[in-house]
């Protein structure tokens, strides 16, 4: 049977006490870094983030078409870059040349990865989405033998 949960190793968490509470991560990014510019040793910190949920945005569909399109545009970057690295080896009248064929040969395998990727799913995952961590409140913990140098300095904002 494999543990889930593994402390960090060295880490007394029984020596540490609630600092403040926050609705949003970028409300304690604010605190942790006031604390920062007061000269707080903010390594004794630590973001615990309670009702935690896993959040996909839907972001728009994945068509083949779309997928080559995308491959293509990478393929073209990929390209122009090796197309650059060569002209450091050529002439420097025939710069020219080597980036075309690097950008269109990059935006040919390109687009055809990227029709193969999407075309082998069969279907499955035909959308576009972003996932994120989000936590419905962040606490804000600190060791105990720096409470309260912490809540005389966050008593300053």
């Amino acid at each position: 049977m494999t543990e889930i949960y593994a402390p960090t190793p060295g880490y007394n968490f029984d020596s540490e006490t609630l600092l403040e509470s926050y609705r949003t991560y970028d409300a304690v990014e604010h605190a942790i870094d006031h604390l920062s510019d007061e000269g707080f040793p903010v390594e004794y910190l630590r973001v615990v983030g309670q009702g935690v949920t896993t959040v996909e945005q839907v972001e728009g569909r994945m068509t083949t078409a779309r997928s080559t399109a995308k491959g293509a545009g990478v393929g073209v970057w990929t390209g122009l870059l090796f197309g650059l690295l060569l002209t450091v080896f050529l002439p420097a009248s025939t710069v020219a040349g080597p980036v075309l064929v690097g950008i269109a040969f990059g935006a040919l395998w390109g687009g055809a990865l990227g029709f193969v990727a999407h075309y082998s799913t069969g279907g499955r995952r035909d959308f576009v989405s972003r996932k994120s961590i989000e936590a419905s409140r962040y606490d804000l913990m600190v060791e105990q033998d720096f409470e309260d140098q912490a809540r005389e300095k966050l008593a300053l904002r």
